[in-house]
């Protein structure tokens, strides 16, 4: 932006702005060091300087790495995130509704569910899989004493992608999700529900054609949140997935035996997955924003 003439910068504009390029730098440098060395040639190595430019280490990625089956931990993090972003958004739109009223021990519910934010992810992930763990040992106590032989047999634990690993990401993405519906809520003038109401609507109407557009865009970002909270979370599924790994385990595994650029490939693919959903979200949010000033 060009300053009107006869203006100056401040004295401290630039040291400033250096010292904000730096830090921008430093934010964004390890990534973009990712993509490029996700491109090396044939003979590339895991270091700088570029050993010519192709897409080879993106096909050996695609023909696998060793014995990790990274596709299908690849769909494994994918379904994940997307079970752990609709369970953020229904659970943190239907609260959001409720503390819009007061509620007797709503500050003491409140404060129980954002304390995870305060907990050690680590200290998190071994209660719930130490939960689990007995819970699994309860049933098999159960089906010992009914003689349930054959199910016994068949049991394996209560651990998994869908039970202990939702719920370890859910004490990560939920609180975001109440925190933002909450602020929403708190600025939202009820006077368009009433009005909504005089003209004959119904509470479901009410929300559905009145609250539901004016907080849709609110709502998509605790999608993009939930799903990005989950696709990259490590320390909460470590102790809690039960028998098979989600992609950033295996790429956490990965970095220890895997010596070449097909490392970066992964990197890269997964990072651009993150922004695709981010675009996605934010396209989704400009769109509900544009119905909603079409209808005003």
């Amino acid at each position: 932006m060009r300053l009107p003439i006869g203006e100056h910068r401040a004295p401290g504009f630039w040291p400033l702005a250096f010292v904000f390029g730096l830090f921008v730098l430093f934010l964004y440098g390890p990534m973009i060091t990712i993509f490029v060395l996700s491109f090396q040639g044939p003979e590339g190595g895991l270091t700088f300087p570029l050993r010519g430019v192709s897409l080879h280490w993106f096909q050996k990625l695609a023909e696998g790495l060793g014995t990790v089956d990274i596709g299908a931990a690849f769909r494994r993090s994918l379904m994940l995130g997307a079970v752990v972003m609709l369970f953020t958004v229904v659970l943190s739109v239907l609260a959001g509704l409720a503390f819009r009223k007061k509620l007797k021990g709503g500050n003491a519910v409140f404060f129980i569910t954002v304390a995870s934010l305060i907990m050690p992810s680590i200290i998190v992930s071994l209660g719930i899989g130490l939960q689990f763990r007995l819970l699994d040992t309860g049933i098999k106590d159960l089906l010992t004493a009914m003689d349930a032989t054959s199910t016994l047999e068949n049991y394996g634990t209560a651990l998994g992608l869908l039970t202990s690993a939702l719920g370890a990401h859910l004490t990560w993405t939920l609180p975001f999700g109440l925190l933002i519906m909450f602020a929403v809520f708190n600025r939202f003038n009820p006077a368009y529900e009433e009005a909504a109401r005089d003209l004959g609507a119904t509470p479901w109407q009410s929300f559905q054609h009145v609250v539901l557009p004016l907080i849709g865009p609110s709502i998509v970002g605790i999608g993009m949140f939930g799903f990005t909270l989950s696709w990259d979370e490590i320390a909460r599924t470590s102790q809690a997935i039960g028998d098979v790994n989600t992609l950033p385990l295996e790429l956490q595994g990965l970095t220890s035996t895997v010596t070449t650029p097909s490392i970066y490939a992964l990197g890269t693919v997964t990072t651009i997955v993150s922004f695709a959903v981010m675009g996605i979200a934010l396209g989704a949010a400009a769109l509900l924003r544009r119905r909603s000033a079409r209808k005003k």
